[in-house]
């Protein structure tokens, strides 16, 4: 467990780092019950076991609910009011281009009057990035925790933006590809792709909704007018992320179109060069196996010139199919 104390008008932060079990985990989870104004508390963790989370929330008097949501981790984006406690279930999202994958995992938070509690799970931590910023631009305390919520928000939302920029190169490569000159089916990439994007809508969207209700029945005290303009900027930040998503999902379907329609037009042109080869093949055989035949009475047998001119006879024929389907593009 990591626990930062901040001090909203100095900026001062105070770090500590300790196992729940620990003596000092202990005074200082009693600190944070006893915070005043002008300071409040953050307590980070990562892929808890339950047992911890219970302890925890004794210690915090977090609702059980809440708890085991944040030990399940499978939830989508959503905020929870538990008394004076806000709960929020966020999707941390990142783009693997090496392997042209998506990855996600999740992040709980909880806002209490004086504390904040964020429990991670997956290998990305915004809340690193977000202390960063708190230290960079210490003026956003005077917030207390909203700040907190404001600042892994932002890491957040911005991760989904970088990652969005990187899927739309990806997909500007497999459009070139797919619109070259090449024969090469690429149906199984653009799926792959497809199946990220849609994952990446599954944390996206359902987050739309939340943000902008987000401080929603907190009163004037908790909620300074000063801060809505910053989670403001945030909702902004998600919409935009949001079209880009959707327009992302649009061209894909797009590309698979074109893509199977022109599978389908080279499916169609083998077809008809089959086809004007076995046309050709087809007038050789018929003479051949006219004079395969045997009969006895076959004038054409006994003539000196009958063998050159059935041969001549397939070979114009041929040519003159080989030449009419050229002219007409089959070949």
């Amino acid at each position: 467990m990591e626990c930062v104390l901040y001090q909203e008008r100095s900026g001062r932060a105070e770090t500590v780092e300790c196992g729940l079990e620990d003596e000092a985990c202990r005074m200082v989870l009693k600190r944070l019950r006893g915070l005043g104004d002008g300071e409040f508390g953050w307590v980070r963790l990562v892929d808890p076991s339950e047992e911890e989370l219970v302890q925890l929330a004794e210690e915090l008097g977090l609702h059980p609910l809440a708890v085991e949501d944040a030990v399940q981790a499978r939830q989508r984006p959503k905020k929870e009011r538990f008394g004076e406690v806000l709960a929020i279930a966020l999707k941390t999202l990142w783009y693997v281009e090496e392997e042209g994958a998506v990855e996600t995992g999740e992040m709980m938070l909880f806002i209490g009057p004086r504390y904040v509690l964020t429990v991670r799970h997956g290998d990305m931590d915004p809340a690193a990035e977000a202390a960063r910023r708190l230290d960079a631009e210490p003026s956003m305390l005077r917030f207390g925790p909203l700040s907190v919520l404001h600042a892994v928000l932002d890491v957040v939302v911005d991760a989904y933006g970088e990652a969005a920029e990187t899927v739309r190169g990806a997909l500007d490569r497999l459009e070139d590809r797919v619109f070259s000159s090449s024969r090469v089916d690429h149906t199984e990439e653009i799926y792959s792709l497809k199946r990220e994007v849609r994952e990446f809508r599954d944390a996206v969207q359902p987050l739309v909704p939340v943000l902008p209700g987000l401080l929603n029945g907190l009163g004037e005290q908790e909620r300074p007018a000063k801060v809505i303009p910053y989670f403001r900027d945030v909702t902004d930040h998600l919409h935009r992320t949001d079209i880009e998503v959707r327009t992302l999902d649009e061209l894909l379907n797009s590309v698979l179109d074109a893509q199977q329609a022109r599978v389908g037009t080279w499916q169609n042109d083998d077809m008809r060069r089959i086809s004007a080869w076995a046309a050709i093949f087809a007038i050789p055989t018929m003479v051949a196996g006219v004079y395969g035949m045997n009969f006895e009475h076959m004038p054409e047998l006994g003539w000196r010139f009958g063998y050159p001119l059935a041969v001549c006879l397939m070979a114009v024929a041929s040519g003159l199919l080989y030449r009419a389907f050229r002219r007409n593009g089959w070949l």
